[in-house]
């Protein structure tokens, strides 16, 4: 395992088991944990996390894509204890310099065409399946992963349509992603042109055509899917995607949630990766880098449209929240962040790949920066999704070793990697090694059982 020369307090809190008793009796099954024996974790320091025992583990999943510069990054830390000295929370009903001076900062971030659209007025929103855009009544329905579809009701005016993957949908090749590393299945598109994007835009074509009006109201994509395993689209598609509906009045909505704030690498939202520039922008997760906030950003029309009634958010523009996003945006910028997840992320997905060529049950390497999948199949030529239990099998392999990872796809088929931005080739070095050891594992595994 790589140094660190950090050393975490003492744990003296509940024992693991009175831990674990209060939670099954009091917390909502709901919230699942991962592993056989959940872990405890005490203390985090950038890309390292440390359970109650002091054990430590390089984290990949960073909470779910969510701390992008660190965990207890010194300059964030300083900034909110700073203003946790000087102002908790006043609501939006009173001004206070944080939030003038973070949306400044936020925007800045931004290109200035973001701020010229209109407001549409109508009604149906397409979206793609296997996308994930959060569990409420309201968003439940733009969210098309069975695992997260409650029974109540939702989708209203929400139209699915295909996803244009190149790896597990009808189309696709070696040619098609911006990503170091392309699928293994064969493509017969010549350079500068993609056959698989062709093919799926006349499948959006034709939800345009059947499945809403004339007019519509947006259509709303994750420039990298994330739940659903880092599943990126044929170069092109999207821009191609946004021309149809805006010839249909509709806004181009980007979920930059999992994507922003520098974890494609080379662009700091993902939708530039696309050459797009949407109407509106919705994030979240990284960018309180922990502490529970997001935003949207749109043009003042949309803005104001909303206001003609009363809509009021106690907490929202909260001093903390102001000062903590600030901070996390310094960070980014003065640590290197993104420059650092496109040079590791992009060494990481290579040395993976050479995995992918080793082990039959590797299906798919894939994604951008430091926003990985490895999707896990049963063999490459079917590409059915390998088990759930071997799955569970590696991710625990992994766990033991001082690894964590995340899971998603689907049939949490996929392997999500997400860290920190600020981990090193070191860490990446490891992480790989770790990985081939839990993989050489459940091949001798599956060799004894036969």
């Amino acid at each position: 395992m790589p140094p660190c020369d950090f050393v975490p307090e003492k744990y003296e809190s509940y024992p693991y088991e009175h831990v674990l008793k209060i939670r099954r009796q009091y917390v909502s099954p709901s919230l699942i944990l991962y592993y056989k024996r959940p872990l405890m974790l005490h203390q985090g320091h950038m890309q390292w996390l440390f359970d109650h025992e002091g054990r430590r583990y390089l984290d990949l999943f960073a909470g779910i894509a969510t701390v992008g510069v660190g965990h207890c990054h010194p300059k964030v830390t300083a900034a909110a204890q700073k203003q946790l000295g000087r102002l908790w929370h006043t609501a939006s009903v009173y001004m206070h310099p944080a939030i003038q001076e973070y949306m400044e900062k936020l925007t800045s971030r931004l290109p200035d065409p973001l701020k010229k659209v209109i407001y549409t007025r109508n009604f149906d929103i397409i979206c793609f399946r296997g996308g994930y855009h959060g569990g409420s009544p309201s968003t439940m329905g733009l969210t098309s992963i069975g695992n997260y579809k409650h029974v109540l009701p939702n989708g209203s005016g929400c139209q699915t349509t295909m996803l244009p993957d190149v790896f597990n949908g009808p189309w696709g090749g070696n040619q098609c992603r911006d990503s170091p590393v392309q699928t293994i299945r064969k493509c017969s598109c010549s350079p500068g042109s993609c056959h698989a994007k062709d093919h799926y835009i006349e499948q959006f074509k034709d939800t345009l055509a059947t499945c809403v009006p004339k007019k519509i109201a947006g259509f709303i994509a994750e420039p990298i899917q994330g739940v659903n395993g880092a599943v990126q689209y044929p170069v092109g598609f999207l821009k191609e995607a946004f021309e149809l509906v805006r010839e249909r009045g509709g806004v181009c909505i980007a979920d930059e949630v999992q994507t922003g704030f520098g974890r494609t690498g080379r662009h700091f939202w993902g939708f530039e990766g696309h050459g797009v520039v949407p109407d509106i922008v919705t994030v979240a997760k990284a960018i309180g880098n922990g502490f529970p906030m997001a935003a949207v950003i749109t043009k003042a029309e949309i803005a104001s449209s909303l206001a003609q009634g009363l809509p009021f958010n106690t907490f929202g523009g909260n001093p903390m929240a102001c000062v903590v996003g600030s901070a996390v945006l310094d960070a980014i910028e003065e640590d290197g962040l993104q420059k650092n997840c496109e040079a590791v992320g992009t060494h990481l997905l290579l040395e993976l790949a050479k995995l992918r060529d080793e082990f039959e049950i590797i299906g798919d390497v894939r994604g951008k920066g430091l926003m990985i999948g490895i999707q896990m199949v049963k063999d490459k030529e079917s590409r059915q999704p390998l088990p759930a239990e071997e799955i569970s099998e590696i991710f625990e392999d992994c766990k033991d070793m001082g690894v964590l990872f995340g899971k998603g796809g689907i049939h949490f088929q996929t392997f999500r990697i997400k860290p920190p931005l600020c981990i090193t080739k070191e860490d990446a070095d490891f992480a790989v090694e770790v990985f081939h050891a839990a993989l050489t594992r459940h091949k001798e595994r599956t060799a004894a059982a036969k």
